[in-house]
């Protein structure tokens, strides 16, 4: 095996059975056979009939409960689904092993596709932003309207708090972190990510972090847990890198939909100041700022940001009513 080369995983139908995911009360959880993946969708039954459909996606690391209490919130807003992105949540690992931001978006695309219920509004955090980007500049047909919660664009200026996880890329990386904090328990890596992704962690209630230690705990006996952290690290960073057409930046400049975007001033990962180019790249956008908020701002403040979301749909509510 080369340097550059990640061991294989089992094929999907060999994998060993790890704790159920939890459901929160009035979700559900299910699983979407697409050519080449298996996503888990978590959705909400709709509040009522004809509401418009709003697709969730994660970040890096994350899952579709990443999105459960903005789900809740918008009850009777959208009938809400949250996609397990390839290799996270309860979705196994696609069958090529590609965890590019392409192929991630792909994977939307083809659920979506095979939905066949007409655009969506389009909602991703950090990787999933950077994924529904992607989405929304080459099937613009898919998207009503866009939102971003700290989007993963590329920086020329990488924040230092965001270098380790970048460093999961490098090849070698993540085994020797595996090797080095094999002691670590679940509770002492959630504690980290919280430190890193909000801007006041004691906006975690108990609850919420006893919750996310029994996830993180179940991921971990996932034998493609760490492959898929660093290939979808590698993909996001082989993203940064693209120039031309397939740029990041130029596709956002490419995007139709009307988009939100939501940055949090204490954000470790992905610098506030990308907040204004981000306003600018995108032709019909509005920001959201939150001085106080960190990485996910869905979860730390999901009151706010369900009221951000429903004024886009108010204010887009004439120029989508026909589809």
């Amino acid at each position: 095996m080369s340097s550059t080369e990640l061991p294989s995983v089992p094929p999907t139908s060999v994998l060993p059975k790890v704790a159920s995911v939890r459901v929160a009360e009035g979700e559900r959880l299910r699983s979407v056979g697409l050519p080449g993946v298996t996503l888990t969708i978590r959705s909400r039954p709709p509040a009522r009939e004809g509401l418009q459909r709003a697709l969730f996606v994660h970040g890096l690391g994350g899952s579709s409960q990443n999105w459960s209490a903005l789900m809740a919130l918008l009850d009777g807003a959208v009938e809400s689904e949250a996609v397990d992105l390839p290799g996270f949540g309860d979705s196994p690992p696609p069958d090529d092993g590609n965890y590019s931001v392409t192929a991630h978006a792909r994977a939307v695309i083809r659920y979506l596709d095979a939905s066949d219920r007409g655009p969506v509004h389009l909602l991703g955090n950090s990787l999933g932003g950077a994924v529904s980007t992607r989405v929304a500049a080459v099937r613009p047909d898919l998207v009503r309207t866009l939102t971003l919660v700290s989007p993963a664009l590329p920086e020329l200026r990488v924040q230092r708090t965001a270098v380790p996880t970048g460093l999961v890329s490098v090849p070698g990386v993540a085994t020797l972190f595996t090797r080095l904090t094999r002691e670590w328990t679940a509770e002492q890596r959630v504690r980290g990510v919280v430190s890193l992704c909000y801007g006041d962690p004691g906006r975690v209630s108990p609850e919420a972090f006893r919750h996310a230690v029994e996830e993180l705990e179940r991921r971990l006996r996932l034998p493609y847990f760490w492959d898929a952290m660093t290939r979808s690290t590698r993909g996001l960073v082989s993203a940064y890198l693209l120039g031309g057409q397939h740029g990041l930046w130029r596709q956002a400049e490419r995007v139709l939909a009307p988009t939100l975007l939501i940055y949090g001033g204490r954000d470790q990962l992905v610098g506030f100041r990308m907040a204004r180019r981000a306003a600018r790249a995108f032709r019909d956008s509005r920001l959201l700022t939150l001085p106080d908020a960190g990485h996910v701002a869905m979860m730390e403040y999901p009151d706010t940001v369900a009221m951000a979301f429903r004024e886009l749909l108010a204010e887009t509510a004439d120029a989508t009513s026909g589809g």
